[in-house]
């Protein structure tokens, strides 16, 4: 009752998890959007090592004035951190954040031992 209560006070987000949009492209192309409002560019950061991708953020906080009395205080100024797996093989071609949601385009690339080859067969019997 008490975690019920704290969420409909606005002591503590409905959810801490930003959503997300993962799209397919083509064979190798993705798209992930996250929804971010309130974010600037300069308060995200976005890294991919290991074969995992971190978006990260972090608002500047205001500063508090004392004479102001709160009501409700719904919209938080916290940080967040997600998580991807995208295994090896894997670049980030860009990333652009537009009216709140950052879109990432990524792209496997497939290393040429791996490709699948096409082996020609030789008729003998022409011969």
């Amino acid at each position: 009752m008490d975690r019920l209560f704290s969420q409909l006070t606005g002591n503590r987000p409905l959810t801490s998890e930003h959503p997300y949009n993962l799209k397919q492209i083509n064979e190798s192309n993705y798209q992930l959007t996250v929804s971010v409002p309130g974010y600037k560019e300069d308060e995200l950061s976005v890294s991919l090592k290991g074969g995992k991708l971190y978006v990260q953020g972090e608002q500047s906080t205001e500063l508090v004035n004392d004479s102001e009395k709160w009501i409700h205080q719904g919209i938080t100024q916290n940080k967040f951190s997600l998580e991807f797996n995208l295994g090896k093989n894997v670049k980030i071609e860009n990333a652009e954040l537009s009216s709140g949601l950052l879109t990432l385009n990524i792209e496997y690339e497939i290393p040429e031992e791996e490709k699948p080859r096409v082996i020609a067969i030789e008729n003998k019997d022409t011969k």
